[in-house]
């Protein structure tokens, strides 16, 4: 199964599109589903990612359409949790991302709001944040790179590919 995670737009209000270069790898790719953090921050936004492939999408803060604040995916019989993360203060912060982790009873948490990519294990749960696909500030970031993940699980193992404009770096994890 292949999931492209990504998340953290903010189109039109600080960035004016998604990067062609990201939409031409997610449909190179050809997902089973795409996995959304939020801030998409407009309708129009959303309905272009929808057009990339099967969506499933959580609300972020800075999102006035009507999405669910979190959602839970099988992946080949793992639960995936995703949630934006705008309650976690400070951002990003995994001992609290843990806990919504074991409320979804998931081995893999898919979160964003931080606006940076980070990959990271603790306490049996993956963490996951795809950082913004359109590289814009975020409320404790400045602008960086333009990032989004890609999740390939076969059997126990789970490929995580971290594309970074347009580059690619790839690590392995057993769930």
């Amino acid at each position: 199964m292949k999931i492209v995670c990504i998340g953290d737009f903010h189109v039109p209000d600080r960035a004016g599109k998604i990067p062609s270069w990201v939409r031409k790898k997610i449909q190179e790719e050809n997902p089973d589903k795409l996995v959304c953090t939020g801030d998409f921050t407009s309708e129009k936004t959303l309905r272009e990612v929808q057009k990339l492939g099967e969506l499933v999408a959580v609300k972020g803060n800075m999102d006035w359409v009507d999405l669910p604040e979190h959602a839970v995916l099988k992946m080949d019989g793992f639960n995936v949790g995703v949630i934006h993360g705008s309650g976690i203060v400070p951002r990003g912060d995994l001992n609290q991302l843990a806990k919504y982790a074991k409320r979804m009873k998931s081995r893999v948490l898919i979160h964003g709001h931080t606006h940076k990519m980070s990959i990271q294990e603790q306490g049996g749960v993956l963490f996951i944040n795809p950082g913004s696909a359109t590289g814009v500030w975020g409320g404790s970031s400045e602008g960086g790179p333009q990032t989004f993940v890609i999740l390939e699980l076969e059997g126990n193992t789970l490929l995580v590919r971290k594309i970074t404009d347009s580059k690619e770096e790839s690590e392995t994890y057993e769930l």
